[in-house]
Parts: C-alpha cells; structure tokens; sequence
C-alpha cells in the first residue's frame, strides 16, 4: 500500500530502441534523447509495464541460455506530464518496481539519478526539477546492452510505475517496520518503527499516530483493534527520524498458509493536529522457528516446505509484469500443494509478496545470482562493490512486513561459497535491516562451504542436489543444530506429452514425459522424495522448477555455467565439456527450459500429478500416463505409470485386470505396470487408500481429429486494466477426447471489444512469435489470451479455426 497518495504512472509513454536491433543490426543512439523539446517522431506509444525483447523474433543464432530472444539493446523511454501548481511545496516522487536495466533518469533534461540491478525496486525524487503548471519530461535510458544473464531477464520498464505525493514532512520511502515479538493465542505485542523525513527548509514539531486494523479481502481496513501511543517529535530542516511505538491486539488472528489473516497498520503524521501524511502497512501476525531436528515450525506447528523455484518471467507475456497471469500461476501452484515459493535469484515483483500474503503461500526472497566473481562478464559482478548494500537493504525495506516473507537469501550459487568473510558480511547486512528472519544462501557446492566453515555465517543451510554427505554433516559439531533445507532439487526435465520407450529420454530436441530425465547433478522427483524421507530433519524442498521460463533450455544448452554444478569433480565436468562442446555444434532451436512442474503456456506436465500425490495426501487422486494412442506399437511393450495419493493400485486394460501394486511407504512415489502389452481401447486404475476405493483415472485411444474446443479461466474481464483471460485450446476427437498426438495450426481470431494479447503451445523449440494469431498445437493444446480494450465494455467472441476441423468459440464479458 504505503503512502496514500500514489497514483499509477504507467499510462501515455514513449518507447524508441538504439543499440542492437532485433534483426541483429545496429542503430545509432543520438545524444540529447533527454531533452524535453525532442522530438518523438517514430517513437512507440505504449503502457507499462513494457518488455521490449519479448516480440522477438527468435533467431537460431542467439543464445538458448537466454531464450534467443534479441534482449540486448538500448532502450528510451519518455513521458509527459503536468503537475498541477495545487502541488508546489508537496514532495514528489516517482517510484519504480523494476527497470532493466542499468536505469539512469532525467526530468526536465536534468539528471535525476540512476539504478543498476534491474530487479530492485526504486525511488527518485522529482521535486527540484518539477515545474508545476507546465508540462515536464520524463526521460529514462536503459542499457542491456552492457548487462548479462543465465536465463531471459527481459528489457525494458517491465515493472509497474508510480508517481507519489507528500508533504514535505513525511512517513519515509519502505519508513515503516513492524515486527511481533510476542504473541500467544490471548495477546500480540506489535512494534512498530516509522523514519519520518523532514524534507522541509525549517524545522517542524508533529506527532506519529499508528492505528491498527484488521485488512479485508479487498485490502481495505476493517474492524479498529488497537491504536499505538502517540509519539511527538522535533525535527531539523533535513533531519530524518526514527520513531518507536508499540500497540497490543486481543486474541489476534494469526497469519498461517491456511487462514492468512492480515492486519494493516495506518500510521498519520500529524502538525499543528492537521494529518499531513497517511502511510498504510499490510502485516501479519505469526511465529516462525527454525530448528535443526523439528524442522520449520509456523505458530509453533511443524510445516514441511514444499516449495518451487521460479524465475520472473510469465511465459508468452515475457518479464512484463501482469497480475493476472502471477495469479493464475499461483492457482496451480495452490492446486498442486505447493506451499512455498522460491524468488530465483533475484528480489520479485512486489505483487508476488502481496499475493502470497493472501493466498498463504510462504516465501524466499532472494538477493543475487552472483557476487564480486561473475558467472557471466557483465553480470552483477560489475556494480558488487558499489551496490551490493544498497539493493540488499532496498530489498529488505520494502519486503520485511510481508508475513509470507520467512527467509533472506544472500545468493545462489555464487563463485565464493566458500568465502567465510564476504558470506558473514552480507549476512551481516541482511541482520542488520531485519534480524527476525533467517539468512540463507543455496550451495551446488555444500560441502565445500561446510568445510570452509563459511557455512557458520548463516541462519540456515540451503543444499542445491548435492545430499550425499547430509549424515556426515548432521554429525558435525558445527552444523549439529543448523537447520537444512533443500533450496533446489530434483531438476527433473520432460514436454509435456512426448513419450519415449526403451531407454530414449531426449529426442528431437524434447524429452520424455515419463519423469526419469534429469542433467547429472539432478534426479527424479521420487528420488528426491526418498531424500527427505531418509533425512526427516530437512526442513523441505524447492523443486527446480514450478514453471518452464524463457531461456536455460537444459540440455539443450551449451551454457558454460552448467559446469559450475561439478567445480569440485573433474570428472563430472570434463565430461560435460565434452557434452557442451557437441550441443554448439549442433545449434539447437530450444528457447526454453524444460524444467517446470507446468509448461510454458501454463498446461500441467505429468509431474505436476507426482507432487499433487505426494504433497496432497489427503486429496483423493490418480493419474495415469502415458495417453493411449499408440497405433504402431500394436502388441509392444508399453510401461505404464500411476501416480495417486492412494496406497495401491488396480491397472485394468479393457476391463482385464493386470494386477495389483502396492506402495512401500518411503520408497515409492508411483506405481508402474512396466511390461504392458499396447492394446487400443481404455485403459484404467482404481487407487485404494486404507483397503477403500479412493480415486480413479481412465485414459482412452481416441478418434481422429474432429472438432477445436476452448475453456476460459474466467468468464469476464475488467476493460482499462491489466486483467487478462487465459483460454485453453484443446483438439478433440467426435467424442469429446482430446488427441494427444496432435499438432494442427490454429489460426485465433476475436470479434467484439478485445484484443488477442499473444499465444503459446508449450513447445520448447517453437520459433513462432507469441504475438502470431496462427500458433500449432502442441500435443493436442495450445493457448490464446486475450485482454479487453481500454473503455470498452460488451461481449468478446474468441474462435479457434483450423482446417477440417470444427470452429471453437469462446465468449468472455468485458466489464
């Protein structure tokens, strides 16, 4: 929420790109593109956010590692606006959610400042260069041209914007900080700090009121339950102050992944008894512990982390923020019992915080990819010195009151694991800004940071694969009783729908949907699952990764960073040396990663059924793979895999029973009838749970292909905002079964007051642009979405066309 006069300043930019060219070519960057008289012939109108490498196109020759997206250029962006003089004497500012990157602002041809790290939110004051009753210039200079990635980072203001206004006297940027240090089911004690600017030219004398209240599902304040004592303060020209006050609320409903009740604090600046300046802060009310043989416990209750990692961007939007599409990600994600998120490797969008406080999700908020040593020349091993302290405590002054926040990350990865002083000094820093919350970090070398003793200079130990030597290292007197967590595991890769037998994983550049592949330093998720079985003391996982991301097309990816994984097994990385070496010479067309639970286009893989089995126990599920369309393998062996929450399982093939299997509690994770006979017709399994019939799942060969059908995630959009309507695309036979061998081209078209925002499939290796309204199926699916135009309201008619098959409509009511 934070002050209350702040309005979006996304609407009515100018957009034009020098540098590189998405051809590859280059175009000269004029000087003076700050200018307020310059004119912007030719230039892009558009809204933020804004992702200027997303509309491609893909080319062969641009790095995988990075989605062969042409991302690297130099962007301007431009803004007029006119400040009413009923403005002059307020503090004005503009407040960025993320810029990538190396951001440098002007106002009026003036130089505000600047802002490297792209994923650190930001503020500028406009206030000595605003001209009230005029029109002023914005003018703000990205380069990624000069900055480097591992995975598709995006380009451009591809974060939200805001414009603030204040008093010159003023609750401080991120100025408030509320912590509960005691809480019990009758009572909970509630501290709270507020920095109040004086940004005045004399000095002043106000009062700091904090009222609390409970926060309804609108973010609205509701029910008053407590108000803080006030607190009078005298302040210079130019001072900042520090305020402390304390408040106390009666039987406080606390925040938990179940019931994620929220408070909001209302903190008033008060002069002469006039309220000068409002400040709102979400909050909640919970306990966490860490230990190193209970596990993690919230409100004193063991919860066992079943986490994801997930990069930032959505897919066929790009790194563009949209809240629609984060919600919908977080809906499946919920669905499949994941209840906790990991920010690989960077701070988030500001809404992914907020939409976990609501939804119950807890969170791992983290800082860097790298350090002072770079894994790519011009990652953040360019501006460490300068910026490290500054990002980490912008971090955590804007994250440090969500409730869903429950880990610091200091890194991933990074090349000095075992620098016992720089991991201290960073950890140090993230305690210095907040130390209610343990500071991680996560090692693909943990026993190397262990050994060192860097390990010590942590709260809690994050192990990236490597869990051979845990024993060792719950036996050590140093580590005994630090708590340890699986912060990547698994590394499972697959496409959805393609099925490989007799021992082929990869082939034409996908992978089998069987979930047994994995690169050398990852394993199956059932692997995983006998991990932290073996060691109950973990306190969880986050599986690499909850969604396919833009870039990192693993194995399919001559990254060289992908040796960092074995920096202490010669071995290991000379043969993956050699691995890389024959990938670039192959050039492959994979732009995207393999790794998710759930595709690209946001269509569950068939590991999402594995976690929903294992994570939801208590849910009645089965499911069954492969699909059953299998014409030229008449009599062959063909495995088939269950996955259920039950406890054994029936397989019958056209009502013949082919046995019974039962879990052995610990060690299975899915039941397999590995010598079954191909058969066309219904394949089906009746799971059991207790001795009780507990759910079921039936696969069928099906007809050919007949008819398009289309199902939407919601049934109406607000037009003007960013709302967006996800549609699923399914090929079906004349019975209502999709078929899942199918790859027609679909040709989308809309009628009525929308507009197609991009489509997707889930192929990994598909050049077509997401912005084309012509998009092949992939394995019997594919996706449009669609947003309503600014101010329009009525029926929106979505079609889904291909030949020889019957049309799919879809209509959707924009509001």
């Amino acid at each position: 929420m934070g002050a209350s006069n702040t309005v979006s300043f996304d609407q009515g930019w100018s957009f034009a790109r020098y540098g590189l060219q998405p051809d590859g070519t280059r175009r000269a960057e004029p000087t003076g593109l700050e200018a307020p008289a310059l004119e912007e012939d030719g230039w892009q109108k558009l809204n933020l956010p804004h992702d200027w490498a997303i509309t491609g196109p893909f080319r062969i020759e641009l790095d995988g590692s990075t989605g062969k997206l042409p991302w690297k250029g130099i962007g301007w962006y431009r803004k007029h606006f006119t400040p009413s003089k009923a403005d002059a004497g307020k503090q004005i500012f503009v407040d960025f959610d993320g810029a990538m990157a190396n951001a440098k602002i002007w106002l009026n041809g003036k130089y505000v400042g600047t802002w490297p790290y792209g994923y650190t939110s930001f503020r500028m004051d406009l206030t000595p260069f605003l001209e009230f009753g005029k029109e002023n210039v914005l003018a703000v200079r990205l380069d990624t041209e000069t900055w480097d990635s591992r995975w598709y980072p995006g380009a451009g203001i591809y974060r939200h914007v805001w414009l603030v206004k204040t008093d010159p006297v003023h609750v401080g940027h991120w100025g408030t900080y509320i912590t509960t240090p005691e809480v019990s089911d009758q009572k909970a004690v509630i501290n709270i700090e507020a920095t109040v600017n004086n940004q005045s030219k004399k000095s002043t004398k106000a009062i700091v009121r904090t009222t609390l209240f409970e926060l309804d599902a609108s973010d609205k304040p509701a029910r008053k339950v407590a108000t803080a004592q006030d607190i009078k303060i005298e302040m210079n020209a130019g001072e900042n102050k520090v305020t402390a006050s304390k408040a106390s609320i009666l039987k406080p409903k606390r925040w938990s992944i179940e019931k994620p009740h929220r408070y909001v604090a209302q903190t008033s600046i008060l002069i002469n008894g006039k309220v000068v300046d409002t400040y709102f802060t979400p909050f909640g009310v919970r306990t966490i512990e860490f230990t190193a043989n209970k596990g993690f416990l919230l409100n004193g209750k063991r919860v066992q982390i079943q986490g994801t990692c997930n990069h930032h961007d959505l897919g066929a939007l790009g790194a563009a923020f949209n809240l629609s599409a984060l919600t919908r990600q977080l809906k499946l994600l919920k669905e499949m019992g994941c209840n906790s998120l990991r920010t690989s490797h960077n701070p988030p969008a500001p809404e992914l915080l907020e939409m976990a406080d609501k939804m119950g999700f807890l969170v791992w908020d983290e800082a860097f990819d790298a350090w002072k040593k770079g894994k790519r020349k011009n990652d953040y091993n360019k501006i460490f010195e300068e910026w490290h302290d500054k990002d980490l405590t912008a971090l955590i002054h804007r994250d440090r009151n969500h409730p869903s926040v429950f880990i610091w990350s200091i890194g991933n990865e990074v090349m000095e694991q075992q620098d016992v002083k720089l991991t201290k000094h960073l950890a140090d820093i993230m305690r210095r800004e907040d130390p209610t919350r343990p500071v991680s970090n996560g090692y693909n070398d943990p026993d190397g940071g262990r050994n060192s003793g860097a390990v010590v200079g942590l709260d809690l130990m994050g192990v990236n694969y490597f869990f051979s030597q845990q024993g060792k290292w719950d036996a050590d007197p140093r580590y005994a009783n630090k708590p340890t967590l699986g912060s990547e595991t698994s590394s499972c890769v697959s496409s959805r729908g393609e099925y490989y037998f007799g021992g082929t994983e990869y082939k034409n550049w996908q992978i089998t949907s069987y979930d047994v592949a994995s690169p050398g330093w990852g394993c199956s998720p059932d692997e995983q699952f006998r991990t932290n079985a073996k060691y109950p003391n973990l306190l969880g996982e986050y599986v690499w990764t909850g969604f396919d991301y833009l870039g990192e097309p693993t194995p399919y990816n001559s990254d060289e960073t992908n040796l960092l994984n074995f920096r202490t097994d010669a071995g290991k990385k000379e043969e993956l040396e050699k691995q890389l070496e024959a990938i670039r010479k192959n050039n492959p067309p994979s732009r995207s990663s393999y790794f998710g639970i759930i595709d690209l286009a946001g269509f569950p893989k068939d590991r999402f059924y594995s976690y929903q089995a294992h994570w939801r126990p208590d849910f009645p599920m089965a499911h069954i793979l492969p699909h059953w369309n299998w014409p030229e393998r008449i009599d062959s062996i063909t495995p088939v895999h269950v996955y259920t929450s039950g406890d054994e399982a029936e397989l019958f093939l056209n009502g013949k029973s082919l046995g019974r299997k039962v879990k052995e509690p610990g060690k299975d994770f899915r039941l397999v009838w590995d010598k079954v006979s191909y058969k066309p017709g219904e394949l089906k399994v009746l799971s059991y749970k207790n001795g009780k019939l507990w759910a079921t799942d039936v696969v069928r060969t099906t007809g050919e292909m007949s008819k398009l059908a289309l199902s939407t995630d919601r049934p109406a959009i607000q037009s003007g905002k960013e709302d967006l309507c996800f549609i699923t695309v399914k090929v079906m036979d004349k019975a209502g079964l999709m078929v899942p061998r199918s790859n027609p081209t679909i040709h989308f078209s809309i009628e009525g007051p929308g507009e197609i925002v991009a489509t997707d499939n889930g192929d990994a290796t598909s050049f077509v642009s997401f912005q084309s309204q012509d998009r092949p199926a992939f394995n019997g699916m594919a996706l449009v979405i669609v947003k309503a135009k600014k101010g329009a309201k009525g029926m929106i008619t979505v079609k889904a066309e291909s030949n020889g098959l019957t049309t799919g409509i879809s209509k959707i009511q924009a509001q």
